[in-house]
């Protein structure tokens, strides 16, 4: 079993930052500060069966019950009426937001077929990272039989980097593996 990224954030990540970036105070090194999951309800917003599903994967996944978002105004183009769920999101901090990260970067990635890293380019400008998964089955947690549809997701990894370089340094050092461009 890989080290705790809490562990490996002070004992390797932190000092290799401080040398690379030359930054003066320990609090100046980026750190994760919480991991957003979040889910388009699609066709289970109009099957409540469907979006109760919808809701116990994530919860399943993320080890935490998830919000549902409803939409703020009708739009008749895609049949969305004021008040619809529209999508469930879940945000992790501290000991769940680790182990989340540590579960996607040793278990989830590398279950993807023909997986060759994540593109570098989910960076906003300001040092946070998004990226999508196309399918719940690649966690170990969801029940292959018990899946109806397959509904992906997207994750937003927050940190207190300044730069996308920094925040690129961070993930690297936890493990994050990126694809060479």
């Amino acid at each position: 079993m890989r080290k705790d990224l809490k562990v490996l954030y002070k004992e390797k990540i932190v000092p290799s930052m401080i040398k690379d970036f030359g930054y003066k105070n320990v609090e100046q090194v980026p750190k994760v500060i919480k991991i957003s999951v979040n889910r388009g309800a699609g066709e289970a917003a109009k099957n409540s069966k469907e979006l109760k599903t919808c809701v116990e994967e994530l919860a399943t996944i993320t080890g935490q019950k998830p919000t549902q978002n409803t939409a703020k105004k009708a739009v008749a183009g895609f049949k969305i009426r004021d008040g619809m769920v529209v999508g469930t999101s879940v945000t992790l901090r501290s000991e769940r937001m680790y182990n989340f990260l540590t579960k996607i970067i040793n278990i989830v990635l590398p279950r993807i077929r023909d997986f060759r890293g994540i593109s570098p380019k989910g960076f906003d400008g300001r040092g946070n990272f998004s990226f999508g998964l196309t399918e719940q089955l690649i966690f170990p947690e969801i029940n292959y039989d018990d899946v109806t549809q397959l509904r992906g997701f997207d994750i937003s990894i927050v940190t207190t980097a300044k730069t996308d370089e920094e925040a690129l340094a961070l993930l690297k050092g936890m493990g994050m593996p990126f694809t060479k461009s």
